[in-house]
């Protein structure tokens, strides 16, 4: 599959980089001290989305007003945890290293403490930076990609996306863009998007004069 792009926009934990048993330890350590139980914890899912919206959906109605103290406690649990918690996916710094300034960005829904505390742990220089602290609605919702796009001057129709996880891959899709689908978390066929590869080292891309051209050696579509 060959795409030609303005910009490029990637998901942080799942796409560039792994921090997932960091994520599952320190929710898990945040679920026992706010006494949430085990099969609630359980029924959530923790990955592409805001920390404030799992929190919001796991804290009962009466505790709204915990939800600020809340974010703040697991923001510090996993920034914590970064040193040793965070691993270079496949492919990712050579892809990355390949792209032109000012081509690419990435749309994060973790907070910028955590969302910076990984990029640097992980040796990842962004040009631009979407996070949780930037947008009203989260992924699924388009804002994020929408604003990144906006950021880099791009065009969200000649934008491509690349996501591990069905949120992301919906807010790619709402905001118009080309998705390209990781099976680093998830089975490919939660996976909705215009190609599936297996991890970024199945991409290469190569600077153009109005942007990037992109080769996905795509695994299977859909």
């Amino acid at each position: 599959m060959k795409i030609h792009a303005e910009a490029l926009l990637f998901d942080n934990d799942g796409t560039l980089v792994s921090s997932l048993e960091s994520v599952n330890r320190c929710w898990s350590r945040w679920a026992a001290e706010y006494g949430i139980a085990a099969e609630d914890f359980a029924r959530v899912e923790l990955h592409g989305r805001p920390a404030v919206e799992i929190i919001t959906e796991l804290l009962p109605a009466g505790r709204a007003g915990e939800i600020p103290a809340a974010l703040a406690r697991i923001e510090e649990l996993e920034v914590e945890d970064v040193p040793g918690g965070v691993e270079l996916l496949p492919g990712t710094l050579r892809l990355l290293g390949s792209l032109p300034a000012g081509r690419w960005a990435v749309v994060t829904s973790a907070t910028r403490p955590l969302a910076e505390a990984r990029l640097r742990e992980a040796g990842i220089d962004a040009p631009v930076v979407i996070c949780a602290d930037d947008i009203t609605r989260g992924k699924p919702d388009p804002e994020p990609y929408l604003l990144a796009a906006a950021r880099l001057g791009a065009d969200p129709a000649r934008c491509v996306v690349f996501e591990d996880a069905p949120a992301g891959l919906a807010a790619g899709r709402a905001a118009g863009m080309t998705t390209v689908a990781l099976t680093t978390t998830h089975d490919r066929s939660a996976l909705v998007a215009d190609a599936v590869v297996t991890d970024l080292s199945d991409v290469s891309a190569q600077a153009a004069a109005d942007g990037v051209e992109i080769t996905a050696v795509a695994r299977a579509s859909a």
